[in-house]
């Protein structure tokens, strides 16, 4: 992508407004095109979900919660689709968590959460 993009604030906020549904999905940012791929960012929605375990080797995740709550485990050994002897943690509206690339992590909610997360590539990469 070679190609600057403004994501405005009401676009954001129009997002924001839609009905949650069950399940697990990327809120509108902005109007795809043929230019426009991929964006390293996107607002996640998870709806009473489990996500399975996963890593990724050339970016990282950050997350910010903007609503909910999500449990997020991380670190430790990958297995199958589980995570052994990882962390937990929740994150609250307003806590941002780093998950460097090669880490293991996954997350589940219990009701309606929605999440900034934002991939950052490795710098050895």
């Amino acid at each position: 992508m070679n190609q600057c993009i403004v994501i405005r604030k009401e676009k954001i906020y129009k997002s924001l407004k839609t009905r949650p549904t069950p399940g697990k999905k990327l809120l509108k940012l902005y109007n795809r095109s043929d230019s426009v791929k991929r964006l390293p960012l996107n607002i996640l929605e998870d709806n009473k979900i489990i996500n399975d375990a996963e890593i990724h080797k050339q970016t990282g995740d950050l997350f910010f919660c903007l609503e909910g709550e999500a449990i997020f485990i991380y670190g430790g050994k990958l297995h199958g689709k589980k995570i052994a002897g990882g962390k937990e943690t929740v994150l609250k509206p307003g806590d941002w968590l780093w998950i460097p690339p090669g880490q293991p992590h996954q997350h589940k909610c219990l009701g309606v959460t929605r999440l900034i997360i934002i991939k950052i590539p490795s710098r050895k990469s």
